[in-house]
């Protein structure tokens, strides 16, 4: 055929495709092509690089490698002047803020989380703040035509409880169609576990790990903080919930009041199906940190906001008319494939810019906000990401640690790290750096100290000596083998070089105790109403919670079938034949014991032998009861200059990039203060060393209980209302010198003493006199005659108990480094084997 007529004939079939388009032959042809994509994607099982073979793809993986290797750390993100950035200590500060910035969202608002609960309340009490609970809050703003755009992780339901098929349907369900706000919130989960859609890029072990917000492209909110069930806390760390005045106190309704230790998260779209009994049990206290940013620190969060949901869109939702592609400012045209917009032959979704507005209006974009140089850093891959591997966070901890002067502050989740090759399969170098930094000191003769606090037990495992306790068991000694034992671990690789070890690393846990404010006059109230205090608390959390949680379709706000309502009536009835006897005995007139006394160990506080309690006090020995402080923050602090904080922990899964996806920023303030280091005078950076100073006083027992109401507190509001409260007073300057033997000698006491008084009293584990499983039985006798978490000896005096917790001062107890080191902690098996080892590093 002769070119002229090669052109003609090509301009006569695409005036024929032409007039094809909108007919049922057109539409029957784009369907047969979605079907064989479909399909086609089972070649994905032989071609693990199927994202990265065909020559734009590899045009696109070049280009974000030259980006990455311009910058510090080879993260995506550049270094940033100018932000302002505000921290958040534990929960009741962080989901205040949160609710703040929410309420005011004009735009957009991006969310991702491992996990999101729609029911979590933002403020408390539950009971007087129920247009803050959360899914209420999205609702407002989609109805006032915000547009809410959430990632979160789906779980493989055999291992993980969270289930996120139902935060996808309960907040769809808040707009349904024909209502205000209808399409304004799209919720997306990932990974896939489509066998026909996805076969080939199916993900099992490895989660979304991320947890951050983004408003209007002009503030985000990062850190360990999921918007979920458990998380929200305040600094005195109760684990009473139990309210004789009225259940309408209550502070953590339905599954909101969680002990991990004892019963997991189980079907979390009902309430009530795994709900521990508030007069029996404390809940598991939850320490944690955040921040929140104004600053151009922001689009980069945007931008892997962006590149998630359009990785997703292209991996999971790219047939779906329901999931439009996100474009942004900074990212078009040759690219936008940086954030992972495709743009299909025959595309399905619209492709919606982003910011709405233009993003010169934003604030950050007009000028330099604030003090802090910051730098966003990630874990992302292949399968998260849709991109090469890169461990900017891992790069970023070792190059700090390396270069740390005087001591490095860690909280994290997790410690399980190698200090080189000789470790699989463990892989991240962080305590090569840590092995590094500590000899360096030792050899210059320089004082120097890394200090970490992590969880006692860093998972939810129940009685350790369980065999369902195994994966949590096979964690510590993970754990152990990073830290001391063995020939690779941190303290063997330091002693190896002439340097004393014990002089250098310190590791602590967190503890706390409270009573169970069960008094005389409400057990007399469940005798006498034939009711107990369980189901009243039953009663209150499907009165203020249950429109959410009955949920089960998009379309459907969940009001239950036939049996939810008559339980709820059932419940109902209860409640108010329970709150009948109030007046019989004698609950109309003011209780004269405290809800909690969680107080009693921090700042003037007061003490427990001081506490009124309306019986005699060998009753009120029953209800005294303790537990870890589970420290989920992912947090370092380097010299008071430097503060890394975001999702990451520190184990392989969040550090390698090939294995959890994660998210966090790196931040020094330039704005810098007089201060103090190790007795000479030093320049501090205003950020750091503040949120270090909090942090410490918090754990020493040297700041006041939080009061409840928040609304005048300035560490509770977003970062474009007011800066930190720092909290000055002579606790404050006292912390000032994070070297100063004073300090030291305050927290090493406290903790011993907190350490002795928990074992004395409850027999808390693990413990360091537990060494084999003998040990254990003999430590803490496995029968029902003691709940967990109370006294261990029901004979010891009364005043004694009182006397013994008058000397809890703070939280800090120190980690039990010889817990179970004559025992086989995980015995390899089905469980724990060469194929799924790398699950618990």
């Amino acid at each position: 055929m002769a070119p002229g007529e090669e052109k003609e004939e090509s301009r006569m079939f695409a005036g024929l495709r032409d007039r094809l388009k909108g007919t049922n032959l057109y539409d029957a042809k784009v369907a047969a092509i979605h079907v064989k994509n479909k399909v086609g994607k089972f070649g994905n099982l032989i071609n693990s690089n199927h994202r990265h073979d065909e020559e734009h793809e590899k045009l696109t993986d070049e280009k974000r490698t030259r980006v990455a290797e311009s910058h510090r750390f080879a993260s995506f993100a550049p270094e940033r002047d100018g932000n302002k950035i505000k921290w958040y200590v534990d929960g009741q500060d962080y989901f205040y803020a949160v609710s703040v910035a929410l309420e005011k969202a004009k735009e957009t608002i991006y969310i991702e989380d491992w996990w999101l609960s729609p029911e979590l309340f933002l403020r408390r009490p539950p009971f007087y703040n129920q247009e803050w609970r959360l899914d209420q809050v999205l609702k407002r703003r989609a109805e006032a035509g915000v547009k809410i755009y959430i990632i979160v992780y789906k779980e493989v339901a055999a291992a993980v409880s969270c289930n996120s098929a139902h935060t996808k349907h309960a907040l769809h369900a808040l707009c349904p169609e024909g209502s205000p706000g209808y399409g304004n919130i799209t919720v997306l989960r990932h990974p896939d576990h489509n066998v026909f859609e996805n076969a080939g890029d199916m993900t099992f072990y490895w989660a979304h790990h991320e947890k951050f917000i983004v408003i209007d492209y002009e503030m985000a909110f990062i850190g360990g903080l999921d918007l979920c069930f458990g998380r929200w806390d305040s600094r005195q760390h109760p684990l009473a919930d139990v309210h004789p005045a009225g259940v309408q106190n209550e502070m953590f309704p339905g599954q909101d009041f969680n002990n991990n230790r004892i019963m997991d998260f189980k079907t979390v779209e009902d309430w009530k199906s795994n709900e521990l009994s508030k007069a029996d049990y404390g809940r598991m206290p939850w320490h944690d940190t955040a921040m929140c940013l104004i600053g151009d620190c922001v689009y980069d969060i945007a931008e892997h906001f962006v590149l998630r949901w359009n990785f997703v869109k292209r991996d999971k939702y790219k047939r779906s008319e329901k999931v439009d592609w996100l474009t942004m400012t900074g990212r078009e045209g040759e690219n936008e494939d940086l954030v992972a917009v495709q743009r299909p032959k025959h595309p399905v979704g619209e492709y919606i810019h982003h910011p709405l507005s233009p993003i010169e209006t934003r604030s950050w974009a007009q000028g330099q906000q604030g003090t802090v140089h910051a730098q966003v850093v990630r874990s992302s891959c292949d399968w998260s990401s849709g991109i090469l591997t890169e461990h900017s966070i891992q790069n970023a901890y070792c190059e700090i640690i390396r270069n740390a002067v005087h001591f490095v502050y860690i909280e994290n989740q997790f410690f399980i790290t190698a200090t080189g090759e000789e470790q699989s399969p463990i892989h991240n170098t962080i305590g090569r750096a840590i092995v590094d930094a500590c000899v360096k000191a030792g050899k210059e003769g320089r004082k120097f100290r890394v200090i970490i606090l992590i969880p006692a037990v860093p998972g939810f495992a129940g009685d350790l000596r369980d065999d369902a306790a195994m994966g949590t068991r096979a964690i510590m000694d993970y754990q152990y083998k990073s830290i001391h034992r063995g020939p690779n671990s941190i303290f063997e690789q330091i002693k190896s070089q002439g340097v004393d070890p014990k002089q250098h690393i310190f590791i602590f846990n967190l503890r706390s105790y409270d009573r169970l404010n069960k008094t005389p006059a409400m057990v007399e109230q469940e005798e006498k109403s034939g009711v107990k205090y369980q189901d009243v608390q039953r009663a209150e959390a499907e009165e203020i919670m249950s429109e959410g949680v009955h949920s089960t379709t998009d379309q459907q706000p969940g009001l239950g079938d036939e049996t939810t309502k008559d339980e709820k009536e059932r419940l109902i009835d209860a409640k108010r034949k329970f709150e009948a006897q109030r007046g019989a005995v004698g609950l109309d007139e003011a209780t004269t014991s405290t809800d909690s006394i969680a107080h009693t160990a921090m700042l003037n506080g007061g003490t427990v032998s001081e506490l009124r309690w309306d019986d005699d006090l060998d009753k009120e020995k029953e209800n005294f009861v303790q537990e870890e402080l589970y420290i989920h923050g992912k947090l370092m602090i380097v010299d008071d200059r430097i503060v890394i904080c975001g999702s990451s922990n520190i184990n392989d899964r969040s550090q390698t990039g090939i294995h959890d996806s994660e998210l966090s920023i790196v931040m020094e303030d330039y704005n810098l203060m007089d201060s103090v280091m190790d007795g000479q005078p030093f320049k501090a950076g205003h950020h750091a060393a503040t949120l270090r100073r909090l942090l410490w006083r918090e754990h020493l027992g040297l700041l006041p209980a939080q009061p409840l109401d928040a609304s005048n507190d300035p560490n509770a509001q977003p970062a474009d209302v007011c800066p930190n409260d720092v909290m000055e007073g002579p606790e404050y300057e006292f912390v000032a010198d994070p070297m100063s033997d004073q300090v030291w000698d305050m927290w090493t006491g406290n903790a011993t003493t907190n350490t002795q008084i928990f074992r004395h009293l409850f027999r808390a584990d693990p413990d360091d006199n537990i060494k084999t499983f003998d040990d254990y039985e003999a430590f803490l006798p496995r029968h029902n005659k003691f709940k967990a978490g109370h006294l261990h000896d029901p004979f010891m005096p009364a005043e004694e108990v009182r006397q013994k917790l008058d000397q809890i001062k703070g939280h800090l107890v120190w980690m039990p480094l010889d817990f179970l080191c004559d025992a086989p902690m995980a015995e390899k098996g089905l469980q724990v084997n060469a194929y799924t080892e790398s699950i618990y590093t």
